[in-house]
């Protein structure tokens, strides 16, 4: 009866074995990502996107770019977190990759150059939403903008719009393609991604 019962469990492990792999690569290839498009291809809003992976908060105030930043709000920028693995494991951003940044608008300051005083010290502070943008990773679908598409759902405090179609190459891709570190990514700017 032991020997039997050894039998079983030796192949039991075996199947186990032989098929862990597999099923980890394929979920791997097609289960990552949260973005949905619509029956015309528009990119409909990501839910729940500031419960992701926070990667960081950049800044270009207005008082440290001569009063003209092209975004002198905070960005709060979160990665969907089955993304995020596969990216700590591999170094790379997989198909399906996305990434939210939502604008916050920074804390009218009592200081001429914007800035507020605070418990912790003198600096710049969030206020309220102002805005938001997402990147899609998809090779197929985005080709022509090296695997990214880009959309903005709305320069304004929310609610943000429901659905956006992809931005013109020339808009936002071409700033990624000129500027960004790692695959349309500015990861020079974001610790955690380094």
């Amino acid at each position: 009866m032991y020997s039997i019962y050894k039998t079983v469990i030796s192949t039991a492990a075996l199947f186990a074995g032989l098929f862990a792999v597999p099923l980890a690569v394929a979920e791997e290839a097609t289960g990552i990502g949260a973005a949905v498009f619509d029956i015309k291809g528009d990119l409909v809003r990501p839910e729940g996107f500031r419960q992701w992976v926070f990667i960081g908060a950049p800044l270009t105030p207005n008082a440290l770019n001569k009063g003209g930043a092209a975004f002198p709000e905070f960005h709060y920028v979160y990665v969907n977190p089955d993304a995020f693995a596969v990216y700590q494991r591999t170094g790379t951003f997989p198909d399906g990759t996305v990434v939210a940044k939502e604008l916050v608008l920074l804390k009218p300051g009592e200081h001429p150059d914007g800035s507020s005083n605070a418990p912790s010290g003198r600096g710049y502070f969030a206020d309220k939403y102002n805005g938001m943008a997402v990147m899609v990773k998809d090779s197929k679908r985005f080709s022509e903008t090296s695997g990214w598409g880009f959309f903005n759902f709305g320069h304004q405090a929310p609610p943000y719009s429901e659905t956006s179609t992809a931005a013109p190459a020339a808009s936002c891709a071409a700033c990624h393609q000129a500027n960004a570190q790692k695959d349309m990514l500015f990861t020079q700017f974001y610790p955690i991604l380094q």
